[in-house]
């Protein structure tokens, strides 16, 4: 066991280095995720992600400043005895400390309808929050990836009607003191997936009690708009492969001279509110 944990460590370094730790840690810097006396609460679902950044946080405390501190969160929200058992054993597996609390939110959430993900997101993040406040940190980190966000910002565009994106950090509105993190905003879902097939790793899929109820649907109706967004993308990629990284550039580069409208705090802005007002500097 502690050979394949060694393996899968060292691959982070050695084998995936460009692909996981240099986009990591490249993450951590031009964002500024981490400052000197954090206690970051690393949030993990059981998913290849999250799991990954543990290990990648574990990397950093190993090699980096050891400036902050980690806690290694995991919340059972109602997961089947198969997923939660799979979870504490590739936490022991990868020597990942776990601290695992309890919440009931797959049991509140199913009776809210077709879709409940969005009500089951939030209950997650303010749980995740408020349990995190409880032991003394001050950011929750989860391990949202460069194709989260890529698709992100898609779907806001296609089933939204407006461009927003998936941010790599963000202050909490409803608990003070507490902001938000993601360190894996620029690494691939792929790498991601090689990496857990070259050591061997098996974790869980999607463990929604809503999903399993959903096996005996079409694949039509099974399927969620964020599979549907990600088909587009590949397929769009396979084309022209420079697609992925313009839709992600999209939003480092919005021209509001060219924008007819934008949200600010809350507050709404249309471009011919300084209209007029610009032609007269001009002309000035």
């Amino acid at each position: 066991m502690s050979s394949l944990v060694d393996t899968a460590e060292r691959s982070i370094i050695k084998k995936f280095r460009r692909e996981l730790w240099c986009r990591f840690t490249k993450a951590v810097q031009e964002y500024e995720l981490i400052q000197d006396g954090d206690r970051i609460a690393v949030c993990i679902s059981g998913g290849k992600d999250s799991m990954l950044m543990a290990k990648l946080f574990q990397e950093l405390y190993r090699h980096g400043k050891r400036n902050f501190e980690l806690v290694f969160l995991v919340m059972n929200p109602g997961y089947n005895e198969e997923n939660y058992q799979r979870i504490l054993d590739n936490a022991k597996l990868l020597n990942v400390p776990i601290t695992v609390f309890r919440s009931e939110i797959f049991q509140i959430v199913e009776s809210e309808g077709s879709s409940p993900c969005y009500l089951c997101a939030r209950m997650r993040r303010g749980y995740l929050y408020s349990k995190a406040k409880e032991l003394g940190c001050n950011k929750i980190a989860l391990g949202h990836h460069y194709d989260d966000v890529i698709e992100t910002i898609l779907m806001g565009m296609l089933y939204g009607g407006q461009i927003q994106t998936m941010m790599p950090k963000l202050h909490s509105n409803n608990f003070e003191g507490m902001e938000l993190i993601r360190p894996m905003y620029l690494i691939r879902e792929k790498d991601i997936i090689h990496w857990a097939e070259y050591n061997d790793l098996h974790f869980i899929r999607c463990a929604c009690r809503f999903t399993e109820n959903c096996a005996s649907r079409s694949d039509k109706e099974n399927q969620s708009k964020r599979a549907q967004t990600k088909q587009l993308i590949a397929s769009l990629a396979e084309q022209d492969p420079v697609i992925e990284s313009n839709i992600f550039r999209s939003v480092e580069n919005v021209n509001l001279n060219t924008v007819i409208g934008w949200k600010r705090n809350g507050m709404r802005h249309h471009f011919l509110d300084e209209y007029e007002a610009e032609l007269k500097d001009n002309q000035d």
